[in-house]
């Protein structure tokens, strides 16, 4: 029994170590471009180097980092070859996903997205009737939004697409607040 727990930890690590670098990527702890070393990535996860060391070759895998010679690891970096590649991946994957899921979703399936969806222009509305605006709203349209695109993608039920689409849109995310902090600067 405590060979099996043993074999389960590492696990654990590792994947509390993937975690961890996507949340600083998206929060902006860690940003496009940025440089890091085994040791910085062990003090910002809060996790033993073991399993940095084992997340190195999957985020290298997922083109999220790069490791370069003599100055460690470096973090993708959004061009416009990358962005575009990013966006025609989506494109190829929402699509058929899109074609099965308008053959055989649910009547009711359907019936909640229209819901949540109604529901986000129903609160614009109301807010815009008052003359504000949220981050709030903003928020929950993104999450609104990003429950369809998955939803057509886990509508195919096969882990192998729905892993390849998640890493990219992870990459989208790290665009989208890349353009957001250069539009701030300007």
């Amino acid at each position: 029994m405590k060979a099996s727990n043993a074999k389960r930890e590492p696990q654990k690590l590792r994947e509390k170590a993937y975690e961890s670098f996507t949340q600083h990527l998206l929060t902006g702890t860690i940003l496009p471009g940025q440089f890091l070393s085994q040791r910085e990535l062990t003090e910002l996860t809060g996790l033993p180097l073991g399993a940095i060391r084992e997340l190195i070759p999957r985020l290298e895998v997922e083109g999220l980092i790069v490791t370069v010679p003599q100055r460690g690891m470096q973090v993708v970096h959004a061009d416009v070859k990358l962005i575009r590649d990013a966006f025609q991946f989506r494109l190829f994957l929402e699509r058929e996903a899109a074609a099965v899921f308008a053959q055989e979703a649910s009547d009711e399936t359907l019936a909640q997205l229209r819901r949540e969806h109604a529901s986000v222009l129903a609160n614009f509305e109301r807010a815009s009737s008052k003359g504000s605006s949220s981050a709030d709203l903003i928020s929950q349209a993104r999450k609104v939004d990003w429950n369809l695109h998955h939803t057509l993608i886990d509508f195919l039920g096969n882990p192998i697409i729905a892993s390849a689409y998640r890493v990219n849109l992870l990459k989208l995310r790290i665009f989208r607040q890349e353009q957001t902090r250069l539009d701030e600067a300007c």
